[in-house]
């Protein structure tokens, strides 16, 4: 029995050396446990060959007995490991996202969602929704911060100033240690910071007729929050070309007003409202007439929120409605607009 032992020994351990894989070792010295069982079986007691071998089954039945049972063992002790290991790694997985919001997502906007006018569904529109935001000054700062905060899912912004230390006072997107950098690229740091879950296209370039109507069709809905009207004209036209409705804001001094242009949903354009560009020093800028500092961030609001509104399909929009509001003595009122027929942009045939 010793020599069988042996022989067993000195071939596991040439089968190491010749780098043979354990199982082909194995298999090896099976080959020879059968071999010296069939011999202790086939073989009359007292032969030669069989006395060599261990003289009886018995010793070799148990000691195959035993090797099973560690082999048992050993295989029900790597299960239980591998179970256990898969166990803890369920565990340690964060749970997979259910439908297109993920966990975060989730309650960042459980506010929005328990909202029986905006939901589940009305929070998926804002962000699939795609908004451009002309304008990353007085009104577009406000407006950039709360569409970013309600999850609209790509907010394109396109302007070519830089950030002067007299936007301070009322463009809140902005921050005293961004000043002289493009106010899109600050735009974009402050959206970032707000909501990761947002993409930001910022435009440091100025908008022009050559590229706004391809620009607008990009996108679901511009927001004006341009301060002249060469630009607000351009923006009115190449949104007409484009089909895309318009929410603008406008603001000087104590007053400002908000509305939606959008001749292809029954509302008027621009022009229909405003035909004629105003004439010398009937149109002066903020620079030059003041304006208080909160009141483009209650435009920009109101025009986040109708926005949001339009998105959504909550509540009444401003289409064919301008809102009116003076800062000065707390009034709102609400005027309605109409198309004209003939509108030198919309006008119908």
């Amino acid at each position: 029995m010793l020599f069988v032992l042996i022989l067993a020994g000195v071939i596991l351990g040439v089968g190491h050396l010749m780098g043979a894989p354990w199982r082909a070792r194995g298999y090896m010295v099976g080959l020879l446990f059968v071999a010296v069982l069939a011999v202790q079986v086939a073989l009359p007691a007292g032969h030669p060959l069989r006395e060599a071998t261990g003289c009886s089954p018995a010793p070799w039945l148990l000691l195959a007995g035993g090797v099973a049972l560690i082999l048992a063992y050993r295989a029900v002790l790597q299960r239980i490991r591998e179970r256990a290991a898969a166990a803890e790694q369920t565990r340690a997985a964060p749970p997979a996202p259910q439908g297109p919001f993920t966990s975060d997502e989730l309650e960042r906007y459980a506010r929005h969602i328990t909202l029986p006018d905006i939901g589940g569904r009305g929070q998926k529109a804002l962000k699939e929704a795609k908004v451009l935001v002309v304008g990353a000054g007085g009104l577009g700062s406000p407006a950039l911060l709360y569409l970013a905060a309600a999850g609209v899912g790509t907010i394109g912004v396109i302007d070519n100033d830089e950030v002067d230390l007299s936007n301070l006072q009322r463009q809140i997107i902005h921050s005293d240690q961004r000043q002289e950098m493009p106010k899109v690229f600050s735009a974009e740091i402050a959206i970032n910071a707000l909501n990761p879950f947002v993409t930001v296209k910022p435009y440091h370039r100025r908008l022009t007729g050559e590229i706004a109507v391809e620009l607008f069709a990009e996108y679901d809905l511009i927001l004006d929050g341009t301060d002249s009207y060469a630009t607000r004209d351009l923006i009115n036209r190449a949104a007409q070309a484009s089909g895309r409705p318009v929410m603008a804001g406008a603001i000087s001094a104590w007053e400002g007003q908000v509305t939606l242009y959008d001749p292809a949903g029954g509302a008027p354009c621009f022009a229909c409202i405003f035909p004629d560009a105003p004439g010398p020093g009937m149109a002066a800028t903020c620079s030059e007439t003041g304006v208080i500092g909160a009141l483009p961030g209650v435009i920009g609001t109101m025009m986040a929120l109708e926005a949001i509104k339009e998105i959504t399909g909550a509540g009444e929009g401003l289409r064919g409605r301008m809102l009116i509001y003076d800062a000065l003595y707390a009034e709102t009122r609400i005027i309605r607009l109409k198309r004209r027929a003939d509108c030198a942009v919309c006008g119908q045939d």
